[in-house]
């Protein structure tokens, strides 16, 4: 239950359209509602504008079905990462308007539509085999209320294809930037745009990327002022650090 839906809740309550005690039943799974093996954080889109998001690995296909489920109950939107096709089986049979996104492994249900940030998010990738992060990215911004645009296939060893982007480079208010091998994407992109670069190692590489701590370091060494790094494949941090920049 995000900030508005408590507005809602209480101008309800004031107008007489439900009954204080409809109001107290509505609410009483705030803070958090405990289904023994986990603990829903419903209040989290009061503290934070954006919902708590499912961690599937290491849960079970039912247990992530249920979590799923209950929170969809609350009118907001409702991500999952990391899923396999069972957890996407399990959710999709209990929430069926959900979608599976299999290369990007999130379980999506967008349930609210408006725009929450105040700009476009561009989401770079320097080659095909960097889509499963960047798509991550791109999904998980969108759950969170942003508009996005995706450009994929534009990494240093064709610098024209980057230089292609320009309509892109010059409108969009934050970038996340996806790179494996020796991840330069993100400097590069940083020293051509006027905006934060949320740089994103990727563990795609030969042997001496050490899956994607080469990229890692050398995106926490940029000589770029304007560029800050999440964890390797992290593509859900990226984006949920971007949309928060994205609300301000």
């Amino acid at each position: 239950m995000d900030q508005d839906a408590v507005k809602t809740l209480l101008e309800d309550i004031r107008e007489q359209r439900i009954s204080p005690d409809e109001g107290v039943e509505r609410l009483r799974n705030l803070p958090f509602e405990d289904l023994g093996f986990a603990k829903l954080d419903h209040h989290r889109s009061l503290r934070h504008g954006m919902p708590e998001v499912i961690y599937a690995a290491g849960k079970s296909p039912a247990e992530t079905a249920e979590i799923f489920a209950r929170m969809a109950e609350h009118g907001g939107n409702v991500l999952a990462t990391r899923c396999t096709p069972e957890h996407a089986h399990a959710v999709l049979g209990a929430t069926p308007t959900a979608e599976y996104n299999e290369r990007a492994r999130t379980i999506a249900l967008v349930q609210d539509t408006k725009e929450h940030g105040k700009g476009l998010v561009a989401i770079l990738c320097a080659g095909t085999s960097d889509l499963p992060v960047a798509e991550e990215a791109a999904v998980t911004a969108r759950v969170m209320g942003n508009r996005i645009e995706l450009a994929c296939d534009v990494g240093v060893a064709g610098l024209h294809r980057l230089v292609a982007q320009h309509n892109l480079l010059s409108t969009a208010r934050i970038f996340i930037v996806c790179a494996g091998m020796e991840g330069a994407l993100p400097s590069v992109v940083a020293g051509l745009v006027g905006a934060p670069v949320i740089a994103v190692p990727t563990s795609v590489g030969y042997g001496a990327s050490f899956q994607g701590v080469t990229a890692l370091l050398a995106m926490m060494n940029s000589c770029a002022p304007n560029v800050t790094v999440v964890n390797i494949d992290n593509g859900f941090g990226a984006a949920y650090f971007a949309s928060m920049i994205n609300r301000l």
